[in-house]
């Protein structure tokens, strides 16, 4: 919870964002198999997360599935969303919930 915290302070400091209003999340999610990764964007999907993409890592070890969301959150509730995320990755058999990045609510990735 301090880093997540930590990460807002900063945030509110350098980077000129409302960090206390929405903004676009990004999430990612790691695994050998594309295919568990795809099963989950699907669900994400239909919970009104964007898919961005599901693509393999630059060494082709392993892919990636980036989703994103507009929303607004505080350290609370980015710590739930986080603990919800790693609870998904486990339920849908996906290696690794792999964190979230952030940026202005009308960027485009």
């Amino acid at each position: 919870m301090s880093q997540l915290e930590d990460m807002f302070s900063q945030m509110r400091k350098q980077s000129g964002m409302n960090v206390d209003g929405p903004l676009l999340w990004g999430y990612f999610f790691m695994d050998a198999e594309a295919g568990r990764l795809e099963r989950l964007a699907g669900h994400l999907a239909s919970q009104g997360y964007r898919v961005v993409s599901v693509h393999p890592t630059d060494d082709g070890v392993t892919n990636v599935l980036h989703v994103e969301r507009v929303e607004a959150h505080t350290p609370q509730s980015l710590d739930e969303r986080n603990a919800s995320f790693h609870a998904l990755a486990e339920r849908f058999g996906v290696e690794t919930y792999d964190g979230m990045d952030v940026g202005p609510p009308n960027a485009t990735r």
